[in-house]
């Protein structure tokens, strides 16, 4: 492995906690190895000393549709490293059944999961909405009474009218088995102001990304780290806990430290072709994509701490690009672990 830098100066507040996350690509032909090379990854990343992985849903894609059942294989192969989802969209969810899978794969955790969600209607939804809710898809709400349930359900609230015997079964009222720790280690994935706000409200974390809603129509030209910082000082503004309120940080980063010639030219123009769509809001719903970070990681230290978001927080997941292959991912892990994370002031777990 490279040796440990020590010539950078470490921002004002030195990063706490690394992770990464991924896709978890397959091939639809053959889905195990995909799956399992997902798994290998988050076994690499414990090993490496890293905090946390976390696993994005792609439902009727090529990617992992059931973080949860992964993460609960996860489980039995690791023994230190946080497990989150990145982000569990509730759409397609039954906040009951969801909550007895999280409780479940936490208790064989030993309270590892950090369950990260977000609302709004599932994609495509007037393609799916017959086979997702063939009798309810007009009256299904979407918005965020959908995370409220899910809250409630974790952190112990009744489930059920019902609770006693019945012949020689006994049941609860309350979601089984119970994980207590659980519900703060509940996690919102905000790109706006008013979801910033209102999870800051319901005492969540928050889950920031390269992707964020330029809210104002008159700014053409709006700067993508100031709109994150205001979504952070807005959630921990109305958090309980205020400054002490968990954010964590998501880009695309990608050092090339330990690539070699030919992965640092494929990074790069990765990131060359992704540029476009980062120079102004994107659609009706005026998305803005932070750029991706791609070089040797004194240079992404100095890009990162430059960042005022970035220096708000203590926690990163940064984003493994779901396109590149293992060797890529196992390259990228190794140099946040022993170059781009010392360098922020990181020190590994262990």
């Amino acid at each position: 492995m490279p040796s440990t830098p020590d010539t950078a100066t470490p921002p004002s507040r030195p990063l706490r906690k690394l992770g990464f996350l991924t896709i978890g690509l397959f091939d639809e032909a053959d889905p195990r190895p995909g799956h399992e090379a997902t798994l290998e990854l988050i076994e690499l990343g414990e090993r490496l000393g890293l905090d946390s992985a976390w696993l994005r849903h792609r439902h009727l894609q090529h990617g992992i549709s059931s973080p949860v059942a992964v993460l609960a294989a996860a489980t039995q192969r690791t023994r230190r490293i946080a497990l989150g989802t990145a982000v569990t969209p509730l759409g397609w969810e039954n906040p009951l059944r969801l909550a007895e899978d999280l409780a479940t794969v936490d208790v064989l955790s030993g309270g590892r999961l950090n369950p990260g969600v977000s609302v709004g209607p599932p994609v495509h939804w007037e393609d799916v909405k017959d086979s997702l809710y063939p009798d309810t898809a007009d009256a299904e709400d979407f918005g965020y009474g959908r995370v409220s349930r899910l809250l409630d359900l974790v952190a112990g609230g009744p489930a059920s009218r019902f609770s006693g015997t019945q012949g020689i079964e006994v049941f609860s009222d309350r979601v089984q088995p119970r994980s207590p720790g659980l519900r703060d280690r509940l996690w919102y994935g905000g790109g706006s102001l008013r979801s910033a706000r209102w999870a800051g409200e319901q005492g969540m974390n928050l889950l920031t990304s390269s992707v964020v809603k330029a809210e104002d129509p008159d700014d053409d030209a709006p700067d993508f780290d100031a709109v994150q910082l205001s979504h952070i000082r807005a959630f921990r503004a109305a958090h309980p806990l205020g400054e002490a309120a968990r954010v964590s940080h998501g880009l695309v980063v990608v050092p090339t430290d330990g690539a070699s010639p030919a992965q640092r030219a494929r990074y790069e123009e990765y990131a060359r072709q992704r540029l476009p769509r980062t120079r102004s809001p994107q659609g009706p719903a005026r998305l803005l994509f932070a750029p991706d970070l791609v070089g040797p990681s004194e240079e992404l230290a100095e890009r990162l701490t430059s960042l005022a978001s970035f220096r708000e927080v203590d926690e990163v997941a940064f984003a493994l690009p779901f396109t590149f292959a293992k060797e890529d991912h196992e390259q990228i892990l190794t140099d946040f672990a022993t170059r781009l994370g010392p360098l922020l002031g990181w020190r590994p777990a262990g």
